[in-house]
């Protein structure tokens, strides 16, 4: 019997003869069709691995490069921020400060501004041989490096290289983040909570405005502006104060300090600056030197000695004799052309701005609230630096001469006069002036002193006047004026002051006792009686004036200016101030 079954086109298992064709239409088409079908099959698998293998490999570098980027972001930003010269230097530094007393909230456009100016910024030049070219962000934000230097500059030249197309997108992310960086870093946190008021007026004795970022001086306009950057907190706002130590000074006239809103349009820079700046008056009770150094230059060595000269003063109300007269303390404090900011017509563009001076009392300092905590001895020492004096280990002329004359062993055969201790007597011009002044002087020299007459006046030139009373041992003279000249006595020097009648004593010790104990002088006190006061003759022992000083004093301020400080000279009984000079001349031999 023939078997049928096999209607397969597939050869026998047992033979190898070729297939019969299939008749048209029979089991042959179903065959056919089951092979595509499993090519098919195994074609989609086949993509379908190759898709899945891709996908895994794109993701995967997809991550690298988004760590890449975020590892990028993280190191590049301060290199943005950064400028070699604008670092922060430490509190006992000597080196100088342009931006570095510029406090953290400065702002991009504040790091925007020409560092290169900073010598001859009033005419625009640029130093010589500053030609070296910053890493800073340019005008509009961007750093100026490109993708393969900011690569260099983090660290990946140990990481595989990408394409070309992943370096453009690693570049534009980074672009990206850097024109965001100090907005989001920096404004973000202002807007949580508001920037610190500007301008502080608590302080009894002085009004101060500080501007850290964009700050712009109208100087003919006696107006400092503030331009926030965007989205800052608080901006708007306005103060007038009197920029200098005495807030209450009627003299003094004020300058306007304001905060920019979205909506104001601040003035173009008409000159660009790298340097704080100071804006502060010469005018006020000056042209009296205890006013012009307790008013003004104190003040002024408080607030700008931290700079190192890096600084420059804006100075309303401008006097030139105090110009003159004080040139090379101002010279000290400020390495730039001093600007007279009444007449300044220009906008001058500053990173940091102060307007006022701080001020902690009459002719003193307080070394708590002082930058690196300053005190009168650091002034004093920077006053003798200023005028080239001798340095703090020198010992006073006397003892010097005195050494001098043991090493040299002429001991014996020099000059009585030349072993004295020299005592520089000044008297008054008008008020408070000694009627007796001869008679003094001859005393003095009696006890024992050679003794210097000296009658000041204002055009007196400092620098050679400061050598003349380094020269001496002792500083005497009536309650005023004069005794500012301590600054220029050596430690352990003596400052004798006559304390004139009416309940004088405190104002004595706070203006010139105090100031010259904390300087490492030695105070000596010598207040006279009633019948050693011209006052005596004219009104009489009954008069309140002579009888009862503290009654006058309870009238008011005025009424004890007038007889006390005003009408009152002195006449000294030497008989009675002999042994004061006794104490003095001990005290040196000591």
């Amino acid at each position: 019997m023939v078997n049928h079954s096999r209607t397969s086109s597939e050869p026998s298992p047992t033979t190898s003869m070729p297939a019969v064709p299939a008749a048209k239409g029979g089991g042959g088409g179903v065959a056919r069709t089951l092979a595509q079908h499993h090519q098919a099959v195994v074609g989609f698998l086949f993509g379908f691995f190759l898709i899945l293998l891709l996908y895994t490999t794109v993701s995967g570098q997809l991550g690298s490069e988004d760590a890449t980027v975020r590892a990028v972001t993280t190191q590049s930003t301060p290199a943005v921020h950064t400028d070699q010269r604008d670092r922060t230097a430490s509190p006992t530094s000597p080196t100088t400060t342009t931006a570095t007393s510029i406090p953290s909230n400065a702002t991009t456009q504040g790091n925007n501004l020409e560092r290169g100016n900073e010598q001859n910024n009033v005419e625009g030049k640029k130093p010589a041989g500053e030609d070296r070219k910053d890493n800073i962000v340019d005008g509009t934000g961007k750093n100026n490096q490109t993708g393969e230097e900011l690569g260099k500059i983090i660290g990946r030249s140990d990481q595989p290289a990408v394409n070309d197309a992943s370096d453009k997108m690693e570049e534009e992310l980074i672009r990206q983040d850097i024109d965001k960086g100090s907005t989001k870093n920096e404004t973000s946190a202002k807007l949580g909570a508001p920037r610190k008021p500007i301008c502080d007026q608590t302080d009894p004795r002085y009004d101060i405005c500080e501007i850290s970022g964009d700050a712009r001086t109208m100087g003919n306009k006696r107006t400092v502006l503030y331009v926030p950057p965007v989205g800052e907190v608080g901006a708007g706002e306005e103060w007038n104060i009197r920029d200098q130590s005495r807030k209450y000074l009627e003299y003094i006239n004020n300058v306007t300090v304001r905060s920019l809103n979205v909506s104001q349009m601040a003035p173009e820079c008409t000159s660009r600056h790298g340097v704080p700046a100071v804006v502060f008056a010469m005018n006020g009770l000056t042209s009296n030197p205890w006013h012009d150094f307790s008013d003004v230059l104190i003040p002024l060595f408080i607030t700008t000695r931290a700079f190192e000269g890096e600084v420059q003063f804006l100075v309303s109300d401008l006097q030139p004799w105090f110009l003159e007269k004080y040139r090379l303390i101002l010279r000290n404090l400020s390495r730039y052309d001093i600007v007279d900011f009444n007449q300044d017509g220009g906008v001058r563009c500053y990173p940091h701005v102060i307007v006022g001076l701080r001020s902690h009392r009459d002719l003193g300092i307080d070394p708590a609230r002082a930058p690196r905590n300053y005190t009168m001895l650091d002034f004093r020492l920077y006053i003798r630096e200023v005028y080239s004096l001798p340095p703090p280990a020198v010992d006073i002329p006397f003892k010097e001469a005195t050494k001098a004359a043991a090493a040299s062993g002429a001991g014996g055969g020099m000059a009585t006069d030349q072993r004295r201790p020299r005592l520089m007597l000044i008297n008054r011009g008008r008020t408070r002036k000694f009627v007796n002044f001869p008679e003094i002087a001859a005393a003095v020299q009696a006890a024992g002193f050679e003794v210097l007459p000296i009658e000041p006046h204002r055009d007196l030139s400092i620098q050679e006047f400061s050598r003349t009373v380094d020269s001496c041992d002792v500083l005497m003279g009536a309650h005023g004026a004069g005794l500012t000249n301590f600054f220029f006595l050596r430690t352990n020097a003596v400052m004798l002051q006559v304390v004139p009648w009416g309940h004088m004593e405190h104002p004595s010790m706070a203006f010139y006792g105090g100031p010259a104990r904390e300087m490492r002088l030695r105070d000596v006190e010598y207040s006279i009686t009633a019948e050693e006061s011209t006052l005596y003759d004219k009104y009489g022992k009954d008069h309140p004036v002579i009888s009862d000083p503290a009654s006058i004093h309870k009238q008011g301020w005025q009424l004890g200016m007038r007889y006390y400080w005003l009408e009152q000279d002195i006449k000294l009984n030497v008989t009675r101030l002999a042994p004061t000079l006794q104490q003095v001349l001990q005290m040196l031999k000591g």
